[in-house]
């Protein structure tokens, strides 16, 4: 599947962000999930590429920020071209302050760290 411009709108997570910005000049601010999902909706199917492989960073994207689910294409991206745009879907993760203890099926399952995740927008402008 090829993209509709030669600097489609990328969607990242924390390692491939820090493997795109190896050189140029960035301007990154965050956004919020609404922003988020206006600037995807703002894009077609096949004018976004996703540069990661992780399934459940899938799901928060689709389920929890209320954006529509499509297949948007992955490939590895190194370099963010000049006028590139991405949107950066970052995971902050902490210890549980409590580990409450829960039977499923009866086996124990224990709490042990909270996920986080917040939005950045990154465009290279050199």
């Amino acid at each position: 599947m090829s993209t509709t411009s030669d600097t489609p709108l990328l969607l990242l997570d924390n390692s491939a962000m820090m493997s795109v910005i190896n050189q140029g000049d960035y301007r990154c601010t965050n956004l919020s999930f609404e922003e988020a999902k206006a600037v995807l909706d703002m894009h077609g199917d096949y004018d976004v590429i996703k540069c990661f492989s992780d399934s459940a960073l899938e799901e928060v994207i689709f389920n929890y920020l209320g954006i529509t689910p499509r297949d948007y294409p992955y490939k590895k991206i190194r370099f963010m071209r000049p006028s590139q745009e991405a949107i950066v879907f970052k995971l902050y993760i902490t210890p549980s302050e409590t580990q409450p203890v829960i039977n499923v099926d009866g086996i124990e399952a224990k709490k042990i760290q909270n996920v986080y995740v917040y939005c950045q927008f990154i465009a290279r402008y050199k």
